[in-house]
């Protein structure tokens, strides 16, 4: 575990999750299929969770890609996912992307986790600049970004492209 929080904590992700993140992903599957269609697809099963689980702890080992669960703290239910990902070491930049269970939205957790992640990003993983890539339309992630002191920088024109949609523009935040 990384860190505890009075409802919830941020762990690593670990191969005993796998079952979890595969209810996590089912259950909040409307959810995630616009934008992050490539996590819903490889969790629909608990056997897709299993591999997709090993190769997110190896990408972890490597720090090529860091997954982190969010957590109950009382029943261990996965509540969400939070990626460190297209992590550049040269630079000391990278992305952090979040999703958090439909029930669970609007409690501050994701907020708080972001907060939290980001320091982590900066003190110890020595990273400069985090980007968080949200469609203008995702008023939560906005707000998420803008309470942990991520700043607008540029519209992204064609940056992210949904399952059988045309691409979509997206907006840039970055925290240094």
């Amino acid at each position: 575990m990384l860190v505890e929080f009075e409802e919830y904590l941020i762990d690593a992700i670990h191969e005993k999750y796998a079952w979890r993140i595969c209810d996590f992903v089912v259950s909040n599957a409307e959810r995630l299929k616009r934008y992050f269609p490539k996590t819903l697809e490889q969790n629909l099963t608990p056997d897709l969770s299993k591999y997709f689980v090993e190769k997110k702890l190896k990408q972890y080992k490597s720090q090529e890609e860091l997954v982190f669960v969010l957590k109950e703290k009382e029943n261990r239910t996965v509540i969400g996912l939070v990626y460190i990902k297209k992590i550049d070491w040269k630079v000391k930049e990278a992305e952090l992307a979040y999703c958090i269970g439909y029930q669970y939205e609007g409690k501050g957790y994701m907020t708080e986790s972001v907060r939290w992640l980001s320091d982590y990003a900066f003190t110890e993983l020595n990273l400069r600049t985090l980007k968080l890539i949200v469609h203008k339309s995702n008023f939560g992630s906005i707000k998420v970004a803008e309470k942990c002191g991520y700043l607008w920088k540029r519209t992204l024109f064609n940056e992210h492209k949904p399952p059988n949609e045309s691409p979509l523009d997206m907006e840039l935040y970055e925290r240094t």
